[in-house]
């Protein structure tokens, strides 16, 4: 694989070295003016993502779909969606991210369909007796009531983009069940033709060369076929159906399935992750044990809703750094021996990672971006490098509520307000949570619209794109650009990095986050990382262990820092830094 200099025991897959970066194909780069980013505006900046160093692509969904949630509304798993252009289009991306030496894996959205897939208007269609209605679940309503009223829902069940979880169909007289969106109706995996049906379409996009899956709430698919009501939360209007639908009865039995038919054919080539709201350590160890053979890695959730409040995320409170730190040790410490991490600050359904976590002020952006880059690379596992990240981009000033497009938020505001909530509150947690800080266009160029198109863009490029921009990163060795750079530099080259156990210091610091990587590549010979980071806006001391002082300094975002030295060294507001020493076993 590209970049990948380490050396290792051929009994370790190729990504536990490898960086793999997300693309949200509406808002990298747009090829044709329409204002929307397409397969080839994704070729032609592929040169940007080679000097970067990653090794794999996750590209966002592309398939055919009404785009009622951004294309997570599949219509067609077969095809690409015009918008984004063609099939012919898809393959000469795929040729040039291979010829290239990176790979490219496809998200994969199996918990639910569009309601315009072919499956699903069989389903409706057929009417309760048809051939194709178990294919999702159908249900009639709560006994005792009128079907189509409110409190009429099969069961209480919350959607998690507001409202019930069920759509009445009138022409039936039933519900289908939707945890999202209603035109997201949910497969229903108890139905063996389904599963072969999703497999097969798995084995078809394999077959045309893609290099593996994210799959989008995967651990979601397997439901409590009693769909009993949940518990509903204080001050809530909708029950908690978690407890029936996340990591349900048959999980396991579903992903082994789904391996033994789909990916055991292709051994050692293949990347595997599962996106699992709700996952729990222990969990995650069992779906990420090889022995087990159901995927590679799952992403968690839990370092990225502790700044949720009692509401939820639109209910947020501020983070603090001891919880954050023991949460991502405990994910460390619990895949240490068995399973494997995936490591990420951001995506396309999270806030700017440096406006959330670090400081977006200009003073502090940059220093704060790769200090944040280096404690997340530094820790075991697969990073993942969302677009422009990389470069430290921002969340977006948005002024009103006409400025959004994403579905949860124009949905989550609406039910809110109705409801009586203060309009100037929920704006004001949409700017802070809302997805759509993610998803305003890559930042190329300080040009009109960010050199992202020559059109008007599907959601205007943030501002701050005349100081923040790849053209001027690229150019300046100290940018957030090149310090991502030597980060997966540092992953391709240093064994330590990917493969060195995780040892948590000063838990209870309140600014300083600090941990040590030892890794024993031969008996006797052991080479030991110290990650020293203050994630803070003000200057910060940090007790440096005892043997550290003069040892090489690998890594830093702050090249004038002060020397390491016993018993403590003063770091600047968000300097980090990696120390190596390489010793004697016992030594």
């Amino acid at each position: 694989m590209r970049g990948s200099t380490v050396t290792v025991n051929a009994d370790e897959p190729w990504w536990k070295t490898a960086v793999v970066y997300q693309i949200y194909p509406r808002s990298f780069a747009d090829s044709d003016g329409d204002g929307v980013g397409d397969l080839r505006g994704i070729t032609r900046r592929l040169d940007h993502l080679v000097e970067l160093g990653v090794d794999v692509l996750w590209l966002s969904p592309v398939y055919p779909s009404p785009h009622d949630d951004n294309g997570y509304d599949i219509s067609d798993y077969r095809g690409i969606d015009p918008l984004f252009g063609t099939l012919e289009d898809f393959d000469e991306l795929l040729a040039a991210v291979h010829a290239r030496g990176m790979r490219l894996i496809m998200d994969l959205v199996v918990n639910h369909t569009s309601d315009e897939h072919p499956w699903f208007v069989s389903s409706r269609d057929g009417g309760p007796g048809g051939p194709a209605r178990d294919w999702y679940w159908w249900r009639p309503a709560r006994p005792g009531t009128v079907p189509g009223t409110p409190g009429a829902e099969p069961n209480n069940w919350g959607s998690f983009f507001s409202g019930p979880a069920w759509e009445y169909d009138p022409a039936s007289g039933e519900y289908y069940l939707h945890l999202f969106s209603r035109k997201q109706p949910d497969l229903n995996w108890e139905n063996p033709r389904v599963r072969q049906a999703v497999y097969a379409m798995m084995r078809w996009w394999l077959e045309r060369g893609v290099d593996g899956f994210r799959m989008d709430v995967i651990n979601l698919v397997s439901k409590d076929p009693a769909l009993p009501d949940g518990e509903v939360p204080g001050g809530g209007r909708w029950g908690d159906g978690s407890p029936y639908y996340v990591c349900g009865p048959r999980i396991h039995e579903y992903l082994a399935e789904m391996h033994r038919e789909v990916f055991a054919p292709h051994p050692g080539t293949l990347l595997t992750v599962g996106e699992m709201p709700g996952v729990t350590v222990e969990q995650a160890r069992l779906f990420t044990d090889p022995a087990r053979a159901e995927v590679d890695m799952v992403f968690t959730f839990e370092h990225v809703g502790l700044d949720h409040g009692p509401g939820g995320k639109f209910d947020p409170r501020p983070l603090r750094l001891p919880e954050l730190k023991a949460t991502m040790a405990r994910w460390q410490e619990g895949l240490g021996e068995v399973g494997w991490n995936s490591l990420y600050w951001g995506n396309h359904d999270q806030p700017r990672a440096v406006s959330r976590f670090g400081d977006d002020s200009p003073r502090h952006r940059t220093r704060s971006a790769t200090a944040l880059a280096t404690v997340l690379h530094l820790h075991r596992g697969t990073p993942y490098v969302y677009q422009g990240d990389e470069l430290g981009m921002t969340n977006a000033p948005f002024a009103s509520i006409h400025d959004f497009r994403d579905l949860e938020s124009l949905r989550h505001h609406a039910e809110e307000t109705a409801h009586g909530a203060d309009p100037a509150e929920v704006l004001d947690a949409l700017r802070v949570m809302g997805r759509d800080n993610a998803r305003t266009p890559v930042q190329w160029d300080a040009t009109a619209h960010a050199g992202f198109t020559t059109g008007t863009p599907w959601l205007p490029v943030n501002p701050d794109h005349t100081e923040i921009n790849a053209a001027a990163q690229r150019a300046d060795p100290a940018s957030v650009f090149h310090h991502h750079r030597r980060l997966i530099g540092l992953r391709h080259t240093e064994p330590a990095v990917a493969f060195g156990d995780f040892t948590l210091l000063l838990p209870d610091d309140e600014r300083i986050w600090a941990f040590l990587r030892r890794h024993e590549p031969a008996p006797g010979e052991v080479t030991e990382l110290l990650v020293l980071a203050n994630l803070s806006s003000e200057p910060a001391r940090c007790p440096a262990p005892d043997g550290w002082a003069g040892t090489e300094l690998l890594l830093t975002n702050h090249p004038g820092g002060a020397p390491l030295t016993f018993p403590a060294v003063t770091l600047t507001p968000w300097e980090a830094r990696v120390h190596r020493r390489v010793r004697t076993a016992g030594g």
